[in-house]
């Protein structure tokens, strides 16, 4: 981060850091204390303070008196500053006291920043958030619960807790990633017997549910002590389980058995059938300004969370700009053959609520060297299919919105994704104002 030039005691001048009011009120209410205390006991405040005065520059030059007390006025209010700065920057450690000044502007900033609610889960989900806190603190990611692969999938069948994998990677992504307990967050266990292939921050939420009696209350906490931006939430408390329907017949059970069962996906559903939302997800989703999906895999990231009425009835309900991030490249198992309006077709199937989705914003160009494993694997660009998506009469923002290696390996840029979440942002923000100006123009 740059460092402010200007001095450090001038900088508390700066416009936007919310402390010179309270100091000018604080000084505001003891004057009028003082007054008050004098009109209480019929003393004329003017009078005595007039007189006061007076009697103490009766031999002194007004001028020089005036200097005098400007002065001792200059004086005091430096003195007064400089130790508030100091017993300011006391509880505040060394390493974050050059940027105090910086940080505290800058969280005022994102505090005036959109409401913004992301759904989905996996890595998509946390790589879109480390952009978006860049541009607003009111942040809230809506998690899928349905994972039971892996660590995750060990701690749910051992200790009956929800699935913590992608809520920790969504609590690591709000954190600071230059801290040290944000590394120890997401540090995996190479060997040991038992803890193999478990994350520390998947054990510390596990036991963190023990001791609070449900992962809402562990997330909470282990919130504060990473001192996140913004908030994470389970999509439901609720043990869900997804089960997946395959064209041919066939019923997959299990989150991380789906991928793997091969064939097209006819229907995805889940144990128990109607999961109860979270109070503070709907209250999320109500307030919002702006509704992302995904990015994240289509079946196991992204619809799961649509699953749950409430959740879809409230999205449908919303006022707020709701948009679906579209995959880059098409998912073995879940999206063989899959176009962008296949993706929205599959959402709005089941989320079984119109006017989920208002916008799609999709990736428009990819490198040229584009990896071939990808092909052996299976995996292909999803493709752009505009004929079919007009039908849909959803708006389509497309936007280099990848970064990529030199081997041709792609995925979505935070930085990109955050930058056009923004613009859109504004678009709408600034063309509600004109409106309300014309129309207020109009009314007058």
């Amino acid at each position: 981060m740059k460092k402010y030039s200007v001095s450090k005691y001038a900088a508390w001048l700066l416009p936007g850091l919310q402390v010179k009011r309270w100091f000018i009120l604080t000084f505001l209410g003891t004057i009028f204390l003082i007054l008050g205390i004098l009109f209480v006991f019929n003393l004329d405040p003017i009078y005595v303070i007039v007189s006061f005065l007076k009697s103490i520059v009766s031999h002194i030059n007004s001028q020089i008196a005036g200097i005098i007390f400007l002065t001792i006025g200059a004086v005091a209010l430096y003195l007064g500053s400089k130790k508030m700065n100091v017993s300011i920057l006391d509880a505040i450690s060394p390493k974050d006291r050059d940027y105090i000044l910086e940080n505290l502007y800058k969280r005022r900033r994102l505090n005036k920043g959109p409401k913004i609610v992301v759904i989905g889960g996996g890595t998509g989900l946390s790589t879109i958030l480390k952009g978006l806190k860049t541009i607003t603190n009111n942040l809230t990611a809506i998690v899928t619960v349905g994972d039971d692969g892996g660590s995750s999938g060990r701690l749910r069948d051992e200790f009956g807790v929800l699935p913590p994998g992608d809520i920790r990677n969504c609590i690591a992504a709000l954190g600071d990633e230059d801290a040290l307990i944000n590394e120890l967050f997401q540090y995996r266990f190479k060997k040991g017997t038992g803890l193999e292939g478990h994350s520390f921050g998947n054990l510390f939420l596990s036991v963190l549910c023990e001791i609070t009696g449900d992962m809402f209350s562990a997330v909470k906490e282990s919130s504060k002590v990473l001192a996140i931006r913004g908030r994470v939430l389970p999509s439901t408390l609720d043990d869900m389980r997804l089960v997946a329907q395959m064209e041919d017949g066939r019923i997959i059970q299990g989150e991380s058995n789906i991928p793997e069962a091969g064939g097209r996906i006819k229907r995805l559903f889940c144990e128990p059938e109607t999961p109860k939302a979270m109070k503070e997800v709907i209250d999320a989703l109500k307030n919002a300004d702006i509704i992302l999906m995904g990015p994240g895999s289509l079946y196991t990231s992204v619809i799961p969370n649509l699953l749950i009425d409430e959740i879809s009835k409230t999205i449908s309900k919303s006022k707020a700009h709701k948009a679906y991030i579209c995959n880059v490249m098409t998912q073995p198992g879940e999206t063989d053959g899959y176009t962008v309006s296949d993706h929205i077709k599959a959402i709005l199937k089941h989320a079984k609520y119109d006017n989920i989705i208002d916008t799609v914003f999709i990736n428009n160009e990819l490198p040229e060297n584009l990896a071939e494993k990808y092909e052996l694997a299976g995996s292909f660009p999803v493709k752009y299919d505009r004929e079919e998506i007009k039908k849909l009469k959803l708006k389509v923002i497309g936007r280099k919105l990848i970064e990529e290696d030199k081997e041709g390996f792609v995925r979505h840029s935070y930085i990109r994704l955050a930058r056009l979440v923004y613009m859109w942002y504004k678009y709408h923000y600034d063309t509600k104002k004109v409106n309300s100006k014309v129309k207020r123009g109009k009314n007058a």
